[in-house]
């Protein structure tokens, strides 16, 4: 009992502070003036004034107690569709709260990052029993992130506007918003192929599907995988090939270091960087590449899904220079695509090594001092020049280009080095 005494009014104390502080400037006012009325007609002996300073008193206070008592946070439900959203794509948010009781209204207000749009705001009535409200509001993301929504800040009122209580509810929901993808023209693609079989699929000019699936007789071959209609036809005798479990793949590097960009923000040449890979990843992927996706620091992601997640998160990188070790392991002669900043003068020896490592190496360069103001009157060397020394296909890109164009370029150029019409 001597424990627990003391812990009585101190309860009550608290409670008495928290009423207190739901008040308003004008529930304030009452209490102030409540108390001067009080205070005079003590001092001039007015019973009648008493009555009304203790009148003006009290109504704050039973406001106080009657909001506080029946203001209960409500359970919230989000549901976001699509779950990833995407920069200037419009996104669903549909929340839904239920409780019991709560007073006959309560003001609601949903916290947004800036980038998401204005708050919305909603009054809710009628919250007597057991009740549940249905509430949708639209977000259209200006920039790539990772968001939380929510949580939901609730507010209620007494009818005079003598007391305001606020608490928070349903916690936050996470969003992920991926970067801008920029549709891009189809270009002829070469390497990639990987898998155990014996043959890349290949499109044949003449004969049938089971011309594909043979091949001539090699000595040692197992008799059982003799393919008979096939050798009568010839008159040769064929096998038949291989399990082919051959799957496209490419790899796209985006150089995220911070020292090889310019611009601050949404117009930084690292956004344009972003926008780039995440369009070329998109591209590959409808295209039926198995992507991953490299930075600085080296691999980050496999499959566009994941790419594009971490594409939504990146920052950029601290880095000196490009780690290119796993190079040897991930490309074997498959097809890299680079988005690259300002060259550097450490990275001669990695870019050579990954052209040396890569079958097809294409490059979009960009311009990153063009995201500048550059002195006027200075001539600009092309920043693509650099790759084109060391083997790649490059094309420079600046804040005023249009990706697909220069994408079309490099098809071309591609096309006319390699002699290639596939894909």
């Amino acid at each position: 009992m001597s424990d627990a005494a003391p812990l009585r009014p101190r309860r009550a104390r608290g409670a008495m502070r928290r009423r207190l502080g739901a008040l308003t400037l004008r529930g304030r006012a009452f209490v102030a003036a409540g108390i001067t009325a009080v205070v005079c007609a003590i001092v001039f002996g007015q019973d009648a004034l008493t009555r009304v300073g203790v009148l003006v008193l009290a109504l704050p206070l039973i406001a106080s107690l009657l909001v506080v008592r029946r203001t209960v946070a409500p359970q919230v439900q989000r549901v976001v569709a699509p779950a990833t959203g995407r920069v200037g794509e419009i996104a669903q948010v549909r929340m839904t709260l239920s409780g019991r009781g709560g007073g006959a209204e309560l003001h609601a207000e949903e916290t947004l990052p800036y980038a998401l749009g204005a708050r919305p705001r909603y009054l809710l009535e009628g919250l007597t029993g057991a009740w549940r409200r249905d509430l949708v509001y639209q977000v259209r993301p200006e920039l790539r992130g990772v968001y939380e929504l929510g949580p939901l800040q609730l507010r209620a009122t007494d009818p005079f506007g003598l007391v305001e209580q606020r608490s928070d509810a349903g916690g936050t929901t996470r969003f992920v918003v991926t970067p801008r993808v920029l549709p891009l023209p189809a270009i002829p693609l070469t390497g990639g192929w990987q898998g155990g079989g014996e043959h890349r699929p290949q499109s044949f000019a003449a004969g049938s599907s089971e011309d594909a699936s043979v091949r001539e007789y090699r000595r040692g071959d197992d008799l059982r995988r003799v393919h008979w209609r096939s050798s009568a036809r010839l008159g040769e005798l064929m096998v038949r090939r291989e399990e082919q479990p051959w799957e496209a793949q490419a790899v796209v590097l985006m150089d995220d270091r911070l020292l090889a960009h310019r611009g601050q923000g949404a117009a930084s040449s690292l956004e344009s960087a972003v926008v780039a890979a995440a369009s070329v990843v998109t591209h590959l992927e409808q295209h039926g590449y198995t992507v991953r996706l490299a930075t600085a620091g080296g691999p980050v992601a496999v499959g566009a899904p994941t790419a594009m997640r971490h594409l939504a998160a990146l920052e950029p990188s601290a880095r000196s220079g490009l780690e290119v070790a796993w190079a040897g392991e991930q490309l074997r002669g498959g097809v890299l695509i680079a988005v690259l900043g300002a060259p550097v003068a450490d990275d001669t020896a990695a870019l050579r090594r990954l052209r040396h490592e890569a079958g097809t190496a294409l490059a979009v360069v960009l311009d990153v001092d063009a995201w500048t103001t550059p002195a006027r009157g200075v001539e600009r060397t092309d920043p693509s020049a650099v790759l084109a020394g060391l083997g790649w296909r490059a094309r420079t890109v600046g804040p005023r280009d249009r990706l697909d164009t220069a994408w079309r370029e490099l098809g071309r150029s591609h096309a006319h080095s390699s002699g290639s019409t596939t894909r």
